[in-house]
């Protein structure tokens, strides 16, 4: 009997040990392939009137217990918007600077006997007149799944700055554009969060077909939740300011003509116009970072992304110390997406680490595992034989009674019948403890 198990659901919390959910459909024989999109929460929860995200909303809601959920927010995420903010513009001058062998000899210590399994960058600014840099594999590439979703969230900002230089115009955009869910959507079976501030109702479910939502929810919804299928609705968008400037947005049956009637290969190059050229533009190189196809089945059978995904962890560390300079399309645009990174709410894989329970976590992670049969070993989420990828991307902030540290992680890794999201939440702990070791708090005699 031939059968392939494919994970198509999940709700991993992890805080001293995991509980992943997992929905299998059979298909091949005794192969796992999976892709999990992280299900996460950002943007302050005061945010709702500056942005409509009406998700925000409910999760301030129900944090004060007004609205039923399971969440309760950590201290790191109770900062408000005036805090969440990029924090290099008075330092455009900052480079990587060369590898500190101390700190370098540190974090290659805490990967122990997987040392070559994993890709990792670690930039200390705590003190940002002596930045300290750590790699390890920097320039090791693999497919970083769901942290894909990060460069689809920059083609948005740059299409949107292309079209309108006026921010005030852009953010009438991202407010007040109506996105319906269709094709381009499906499928994706995990839930996103839909929240109706009329009647305080709040429920979770996969997107579907028909369901709408504001240019900036479909953006949260990618982000918070990692939504495949508001990914794939925001790779359809982003084409579609490509393709349309200042008509943006044109009519349903518009863009249903637009996609049925224009040729594959015109399709593609809008595609990497939109989602590839970014990268080069903004200061990065596309042969090291790059969403190289739409994220639902549905999307790619619409259109042909043309190549594939992946990335380096020197890559991605780029990219977080561009947005953090305001170097990301424009100061607007950096800013938006850090909020847009800003995780409120529970807290897996790295940032489920309990050392940082009260640090501000800006937060990306994605993860593909597949297995084989194997006598003795039983194959679980986050734990393949034949395939393990693990990838986190996190910007780290703490309170000043902490130190007030602030350093960025990247990490890539391929462990073997590990539990990756737990390595990578003790990692968390232990790079965390490194930090706090080297920027002892200072207090009065």
């Amino acid at each position: 009997m031939k059968r392939i198990i494919k994970t198509r659901n999940f709700r991993l919390c992890i805080r001293l040990f995991t509980s992943p959910f997992t929905h299998f459909i059979a298909l091949s024989l005794f192969t796992v392939i999976v892709s999990f999109p992280v299900i996460l929460q950002a943007w302050p929860l005061d945010g709702y009137k500056d942005t409509g995200i009406r998700r925000v909303e409910g999760a301030r809601l129900a944090h004060e217990g007004k609205v039923k959920d399971y969440l309760k927010q950590v201290p790191g995420a109770l900062w408000l918007t005036s805090k969440v903010d990029i924090r290099l513009l008075e330092h455009k001058d900052l480079k990587i600077p060369p590898p500190d062998p101390e700190l370098t000899a540190q974090i290659k210590s805490l990967l122990g006997s997987h040392l070559n399994e994993y890709a990792i960058a670690v930039l200390d600014l705590t003190d940002l007149n002596h930045p300290r840099y750590a790699v390890h594999r920097g320039e090791h590439k693999q497919n970083v799944g769901s942290v894909g979703k990060l460069v689809v969230m920059l083609g948005i900002f740059q299409a949107l700055a292309d079209i309108w230089p006026d921010e005030d115009r852009r953010i009438d955009v991202l407010k007040n554009t109506i996105v319906t869910a269709d094709e381009f959507s499906q499928s994706d079976h995990h839930t996103i969060r839909i929240f109706d501030p009329k009647t305080n109702k709040l429920v979770r479910r996969p997107m579907r077909i028909g369901d709408q939502g504001t240019q900036w929810e479909f953006l949260d919804w990618m982000i918070s939740i990692s939504s495949n299928s508001a990914a794939a609705m925001n790779q359809r968008q982003g084409m579609l300011m490509v393709q349309y400037g200042t008509d943006f947005q044109p009519p349903e049956e518009e863009i249903k003509r637009f996609f049925k009637e224009t040729p594959s290969k015109e399709k593609t190059a809008i595609y990497q116009k939109a989602f590839w050229d970014p990268i080069p533009r903004n200061g990065m190189d596309l042969d090291k970072l790059r969403q190289g196809s739409f994220l639902t089945r549905g999307g790619k059978r619409m259109v042909n992304g043309g190549g594939n995904s992946y990335g380096t962890a020197n890559e991605l560390l780029k990219f977080l110390l561009n947005m953090e300079k305001g170097e990301l399309v424009d100061e607007f645009s950096s800013r938006q997406m850090k909020r847009l990174m800003y995780l409120t709410e529970r807290r897996i894989r790295y940032a489920s680490s309990p050392a940082l329970r009260n640090s501000a976590v800006y937060y990306k992670s994605g993860s593909l595992y597949k297995c084989k049969k194997e006598e003795g070993f039983k194959c679980g989420a986050y734990k393949g034989n034949v395939r393990n990828y693990m990838n986190s991307v996190a910007i780290v902030e703490s309170p000043p009674e902490e130190g007030s540290l602030y350093y960025m992680v990247v990490i890539i890794s391929n462990v073997l019948r590990k539990n990756s999201a737990v390595e990578h939440q003790t990692l968390g702990t232990r790079i965390h403890r490194l930090m706090q070791k080297a920027h002892p708090v200072k207090t009065a005699e």
